[in-house]
């Protein structure tokens, strides 16, 4: 499975739980780190956390090992580190503080 497989898998994962105002962003030629983050958002503390638990069932039983769970406890910002996918989960205010498309804006937003 290649990046882009594993990031249609994750988005429909974060739709299933009702994710908002998802992003991707294809970063792949401006970072080493990984080919696309994922940036949503949850309305609450529970729902990130369902949201966050959705997607690691969902690539755990296709085969993508997660390497790293950052903010799970708190649930403000959830990231998600499946190698070449990172998923970022935020409550509405700290997505608007960390700003992260703007940040990332050399990457290229991607439409799945």
């Amino acid at each position: 499975m290649n990046s882009y497989d594993i990031a249609k898998l994750a988005i429909t994962a974060l739709e299933d739980k009702k994710a908002e105002d998802i992003k991707v962003i294809d970063i792949s030629e401006v970072s080493v780190i990984a080919d696309y983050f994922i940036i949503a958002n949850g309305s609450n503390r529970s729902q990130i956390q369902a949201l966050s638990d959705h997607v690691e069932e969902t690539l755990g039983k296709a085969g993508v090992p997660l390497r790293q769970v950052e903010g799970y406890n708190n649930a403000n910002w959830v990231l998600l580190d499946f190698h070449d996918v990172i998923v970022h989960i935020f409550d509405k205010e700290n997505r608007l503080f960390y700003d992260l498309e703007r940040i990332w804006r050399d990457g290229k937003p991607i439409e799945f």
